[in-house]
């Protein structure tokens, strides 16, 4: 056994590495770190150097996970929240077939620090009926990782792991095991009823998985040693889910009881047995009122249970110390510091910036509407230049401005980077060539996944290219440019020819991430 000062995220990669397992991920922030270390940790296996690899999206993913999974290996896939709703179709599938040894991690980001909502990945482990855990800390983290390996197996389900940002980012002393000598592996069994999802067979699995493997989870749950109840004082009894008891505990004068919730779902006898004792109940967890909500239908009313949804606990972004200041005597605590703002911007060098001065060119005085996407391009809608109306979701900027082009809006423009292009924006390419939508979109490709971190993409040298012709854009409206400033004349020429023409356009704008660059000579 060895202690380590660990991220939340490096903790998990650990226990994946140490639990001999898989891992498949699509980089997003606050996941990206549990791919990144357990690469880096892999690394030092050559033979094994195969076992950690990023993914062309989330989907992908979790659908490579399920075949590992299948063929006697543990997984672990790992993504960020809005990822999870990418991967959705093959994760609700994933339990009625049945995948031992899959674990599917799921950061949600409170407060949207670096994402387009707010999600809580517990309720569509809910959804789904999964067993669900749910750490306060970096040790935690390891633990549960390891323990859900083995339930996965015991289940033959999958089983999330739900993260959110300052668990995943927050460091602390981890107790550490060793990496087996070789890769967990079990027999493979060729079963379809067991794992094709025919009508005839599905449903037998889905009755299966109602009742008998979710009473089971219940059980698990119920005797679970992340679950601890502490009966003290009976004036106010909290409950306290994953970060949240962290907060809880800052504010520890030894005259409350508390449960501490690790697991899902609910240990119900547990609940009771805190409700019977305490004369007030509060809920604290991040994210959704998740808990709260089903708090009415195990205590059946009886009690006054207080939360987000009374106001107590603040409804909408990350939890703080400041956020319970209602629940402990309506003590609010001294205002931090004020730090002066440090908005997002494109790095100096950045050839986005290149990018968007010659489009200014083209579009100054026009009436124009721009559909960007998920990226450091997104950050083109600020100043100096100003460029994106609409942002969604990951590929939805080509399939949105089909929608407005089809509407008869003029001039309209979609932006997308390289990594979000193969992501999810193939498709959308493929219906607007289909169409020959009047449409001109811009692929920005900066030769990396730059946002979090310079993943690598699946598109070196001239494949974007021909991945884009290979989806019917004529050649003659495919263009290639170099987002220079002493090119800007040249692109803005190219740009104002293809905004002109009636149909679909594609513009790739090719200069390597100046990030990228300085990594590599560094």
């Amino acid at each position: 056994m060895e202690k380590k000062l660990l991220l939340g995220n490096e903790a998990i990669a650990y226990a994946i590495y140490h639990s001999g397992a898989y891992g498949t991920s699509y980089p997003g922030t606050p996941a990206t770190e549990i791919q990144e270390t357990l690469i880096r940790l892999y690394k030092r296996h050559p033979e094994a150097i195969n076992l950690a690899r990023w993914s062309i999206n989330e989907k992908i993913a979790l659908e490579r996970a399920i075949g590992l999974s299948f063929a006697g290996k543990r997984v672990a896939v790992s993504f960020k929240h809005v990822g999870l709703n990418v991967a959705l179709d093959p994760f609700m599938s994933a339990a009625i077939v049945g995948t031992p040894g899959l674990v599917v991690i799921s950061a949600d980001d409170p407060g949207m620090h670096s994402s387009q909502n707010e999600q809580d990945s517990r309720v569509l482990a809910d959804f789904a009926l999964v067993f669900c855990m749910e750490p306060s800390n970096s040790q935690e983290a390891y633990q549960m990782t390891k323990k859900a390996f083995e339930i996965s197996e015991e289940l033959e389900l999958p089983v999330m792991l739900r993260m959110v940002t300052r668990t995943s980012h927050v460091r602390g002393n981890v107790t550490v095991g060793e990496r087996p000598e070789q890769i967990y592996a079990h027999k493979v069994v060729k079963d379809p009823k067991k794992w094709v999802v025919l009508p005839a067979f599905a449903r037998p699995n889905y009755l299966k998985l109602l009742e008998k493997k979710l009473p089971l989870q219940k059980k698990l749950s119920e005797e679970s040693e992340f679950n601890q109840l502490v009966l003290r004082g009976k004036k106010r009894g909290i409950i306290a889910c994953g970060n949240g008891f962290n907060y809880v505990i800052e504010e520890d004068d030894g005259d409350f009881s508390y449960l501490k919730i690790g697991t899902y779902p609910l240990p119900l006898e547990k609940i009771k047995k805190l409700a019977g004792y305490v004369k007030q109940l509060v809920v604290v967890e991040e994210g959704y009122p998740f808990v709260e909500k089903q708090l009415p239908l195990i205590l059946f009313d009886y009690m006054k249970i207080q939360g987000k949804l009374d106001g107590t606990v603040p409804r909408a972004g990350e939890l703080q110390p400041s956020s319970l200041y209602k629940l402990f005597d309506g003590q609010k605590l001294a205002e931090p510091r004020k730090v002066p703002a440090r908005p997002p911007a494109l790095c100096k060098g950045c050839p986005h910036d290149d990018t968007f001065y010659a489009l200014e060119d083209v579009l100054e005085g026009k009436e124009y509407y721009a559909f960007s996407d998920i990226g450091c391009y997104t950050l083109g809608l600020l100043k100096p230049h100003h460029i994106g109306d609409v942002v969604v979701c990951m590929g939805a900027s080509i399939s949105g401005g089909i929608g407005a082009a089809e509407a008869g809006l003029p001039n309209v423009i979609a932006v997308i980077g390289d990594s979000t292009f193969t992501h999810s924006g193939l498709t959308g390419l493929a219906e607007a060539a289909h169409n020959n939508s009047k449409l001109t979109v811009f692929i920005l490709d900066n030769c990396g996944t730059a946002m979090t971190g310079g993943q690598p993409t699946l598109t070196p040298d001239q494949t974007l290219e021909k991945i884009v012709a290979g989806l019917g854009v004529q050649p003659e409206h495919l263009k290639l440019i170099t987002p220079l400033k002493r090119y800007r004349k040249t692109n803005s020429e190219i740009i104002q020819k293809e905004l002109e023409h009636p149909g679909l356009s594609v513009i790739i704008a090719r200069r390597a991430c100046v990030q990228l660059k300085k990594d590599a000579n560094d």
